[in-house]
């Protein structure tokens, strides 16, 4: 009789041990999921930008449905950076076109001139003056001068006027086309 219960005592023990085993391995996941969560959050709210892009702006480099995936922590902006920004609460894509003390001219031609040196590069577009800004515009101190790639639709500083540095919000390093999803 005695010898059952140094057996059932024995039981009971690996028993409790592995229940201790397994109630602990459940709180080192958990603690990792934590972790990992906080990762996540901090890298997509604090790092790293994902924003889908609406209309046709930035046609044809970017789709109306598109992904961006901007960097945050770009603090100097450089001309042809196509950027995330702010405008009435509402995040837009653009490419930045002049930064402080740049001059900016637009002519009746359609030729888009930065300190004096026309600006085509791969834009299919023509670039005309809209209602609002007088030329030769030199972009101020702390702004940037935003245009859309699709130049004769596309709402952009020559609608609403520079935009400040402020309120950039990521440089798109990453597109995602979002073809039937």
């Amino acid at each position: 009789m005695r010898a059952d219960n140094v057996l059932s005592i024995s039981q009971i023990i690996r028993r409790r041990r592995n229940e201790a085993e397994i109630r602990n391995g459940y709180l080192s996941l958990l603690g990792r999921i934590l972790i990992l969560a906080l990762i996540g959050w901090a890298l997509f709210t604090q790092v790293f930008l994902i924003a889908q892009a609406s209309g046709n702006d930035m046609f044809p480099a970017v789709k109306d449905g598109d992904l961006l995936i901007g960097f945050r922590l770009q603090t100097d902006y450089q001309k042809d950076d196509v950027v995330v920004y702010e405008r009435n609460g509402k995040l837009c894509a653009g490419r930045i076109i002049g930064r402080e003390t740049d001059v900016i001219t637009l002519d009746d031609s359609g030729t888009l001139l930065v300190n004096g040196t026309a600006q085509s590069g791969e834009i299919l577009f023509p670039t005309y003056a809209k209602e609002g800004i007088s030329y030769p515009y030199t972009v101020p101190a702390g702004c940037v001068y935003i245009l859309g790639d699709y130049r004769t639709q596309a709402e952009d500083s020559r609608d609403f006027g520079c935009i400040s540095q402020e309120d950039v919000k990521a440089k798109v390093i990453t597109i995602l086309r979002r073809r039937e999803l």
